[in-house]
């Protein structure tokens, strides 16, 4: 792998950067039980770290939007006290972080979790402080998808030139959300996304740790 020295480094949050398994999914749980759904496996709910809530309910279990919507309400009231916390970084998170600003590159964060409980986690591990941006969905879902996260993003960072920035993240809508926007994307292996999945969304990386990400970012 060649390092193409780029200079702006978009990252996806959950699934990339922390394990939030146990938080998400806790939360779901606890939103379907609302409408008498029983989960017996939780590693079935994982389809709903990722991509946005509202969407995962309509795809998964047949809601409506306006279900979806009451959905993820009931989801929050979980989340926002207990879930949020269920969560861990990834070994390797906080050293590539302090490479890439020792290395003088912009950090940005793009997620489609709400950026009100994002920067919350940001800071509960103490790691706010290497993030040039942060952007996260709405929580009244006027910005969420993955592609419109990533252009405001871009946007705040000062509209830098496209072939000095890369999105990271570990399933298919943040390598389609990087396309959409004509920038390049490295598909993490070691979150929720497949092999299969990554390559469809024509990821131009796919890497299995964080050392083959620093491969890619920093120029030895």
């Amino acid at each position: 792998m060649c390092c193409k020295n780029y200079e702006f480094i978009l990252f996806d949050l959950d699934g990339t950067l922390t394990d939030p398994f146990e938080g998400i999914t806790n939360s779901v749980v606890y939103s379907l039980a609302y409408y008498g759904i029983k989960v017996e496996n939780k590693e079935e709910l994982k389809c709903f770290i990722g991509p946005p809530l509202y969407a995962s309910y309509e795809k998964y279990y047949g809601f409506s939007k306006e279900k979806a919507i009451e959905a993820v309400e009931k989801y929050r009231e979980y989340y926002k006290d207990k879930g949020i916390f269920e969560n861990r970084l990834y070994d390797g998170t906080v050293e590539l972080l302090i490479k890439l600003k020792e290395k003088g590159r912009k950090i940005i964060l793009a997620t489609s979790k709400p950026e009100f409980f994002a920067l919350q986690i940001l800071e509960h591990f103490n790691i706010r402080k290497y993030f040039d941006v942060v952007v996260g969905a709405t929580m009244d879902g006027s910005l969420i998808n993955k592609g419109d996260i990533i252009r405001v993003a871009l946007e705040k960072i000062g509209s830098p030139v496209k072939e000095k920035s890369i999105m990271i993240g570990d399933k298919s809508h943040d390598i389609i959300g990087a396309k959409q926007n004509d920038i390049d994307s490295i598909g993490v292996l070691y979150g929720f996304g497949s092999r299969e999945e990554l390559c469809g969304a024509s990821s131009n990386y796919i890497v299995e740790d964080f050392e083959e990400i620093e491969k890619i970012l920093i120029e030895e």
